[in-house]
């Protein structure tokens, strides 16, 4: 077992390859679940890349996560098929009964609120995914049993 930090390890791996910022910052974020300062500030010295340029990164692209996001992450679709099919409906009673925007986590970190383009299931329109479970044909009624189901896991998984 190696003494080096995550981030250093994948700084390593993408250092010599040219133009390799932003998949380096991915891999950052799909181990971690976000891309934490101390990390990109870690990077930006072993890649050799200024600061800046990974910050620049990191706001320009919303893809890119500085908080660590709520234990459920709730994508709501909205693309073509799911907007049409009502998916806004559902994002707005995501973020009332949430108390959150999209982009944002619960202050308990129970839950993070996100929009994505397409997850590829336009049959199913309208589609929400929680933690890559897929929720099809979801209406502004769903939205209370797809949080109190998330909840309860959770609460058996701490009870265990």
């Amino acid at each position: 077992m190696t003494d080096t930090s995550v981030a250093a390890q994948v700084a390593a791996k993408w250092r010599k390859k040219r133009g390799s910022l932003i998949m380096a910052l991915h891999e950052l974020q799909d181990i971690k679940g976000y891309v934490p300062w101390d990390d990109a500030m870690e990077m930006a010295k072993d890649m050799n890349v200024p600061l800046a340029r990974i910050y620049e990164v990191l706001t320009f692209y919303n893809f890119f996560k500085l908080e660590a996001p709520g234990k459920a992450v709730i994508s709501v679709c909205t693309g073509t098929a799911c907007y049409l099919k009502g998916n806004d409906k559902t994002l707005e009673e995501f973020k009332k009964q949430l108390g959150i925007d999209e982009g944002e986590s619960t202050p308990d970190k129970m839950f993070h609120l996100q929009c994505v383009r397409c997850v590829g299931c336009c049959g199913l329109a309208p589609v929400c995914v929680v933690n890559g479970k897929t929720y099809g044909r979801v209406t502004t009624g769903d939205v209370s049993n797809i949080i109190a189901e998330w909840r309860k896991k959770f609460e058996d998984e701490d009870k265990e």
